[in-house]
């Protein structure tokens, strides 16, 4: 096997590479090579992490839309019962995760400490069941949604099952455009 001829062509392979980024005659340093693989992975990072929260139900409810000034009373607790009489309850997970950083900047326009004080005040309030419950899971919320008559959850639109529902918030649907609980 003749070296140079695998040397020169990797070396021609390594140009086009080059070529295709427009650095042509120019080789990387390696300080240049990492910031590339940085800004790579910053851009994949951010595209994971916005997420379309959804509003879920229980599928005896009768909430096919709601607008997003209500949703924002029902995450505070605010909200005790629906017009058929059922107590209102939302099932999110923990405030300060990953999971509800977009609700508690859309929604409660708090941080997750103040998010806390305010759950814990709603369900001292309340002597029939919590206005507001925490799950550890997006499976556990949609559990505990199927389960109980008047709740509704926040979950990522791509967990929900056909065990609930999803309700329109601003008459949209998540992944519409214009949907309130889009991240970014």
């Amino acid at each position: 096997m003749d070296f140079h001829a695998v040397e020169g062509s990797a070396r021609v392979k390594h140009n086009l590479k080059m070529t295709a980024f427009g650095l042509a005659g120019e080789t990387l340093s390696q300080g240049a090579r990492a910031l590339v693989v940085l800004l790579v992975l910053g851009a994949l990072t951010a595209t994971a992490t916005a997420k379309d929260v959804a509003l879920i139900s229980n599928k005896s409810n009768s909430v096919p839309t709601m607008a997003l000034a209500d949703v924002v009373k029902v995450c505070k607790g605010q909200l005790g019962r629906w017009p058929d009489g059922k107590p209102v309850t939302i099932i999110m997970r923990q405030p300060g995760s990953a999971e509800l950083k977009l609700v508690e900047e859309k929604v409660y326009a708090l941080s997750s400490q103040e998010v806390r004080e305010l759950i814990t005040s709603a369900n001292h309030s309340r002597s029939d069941r919590p206005a507001i419950i925490l799950g550890g899971s997006d499976e556990e919320v949609i559990r505990k949604v199927e389960s109980m008559p008047g709740a509704v959850g926040l979950v990522d639109v791509y967990s929900i099952t056909g065990a609930v529902s999803v309700v329109k918030i601003g008459g949209k649907l998540p992944l519409e455009s214009g949907y309130p609980l889009h991240g970014n």
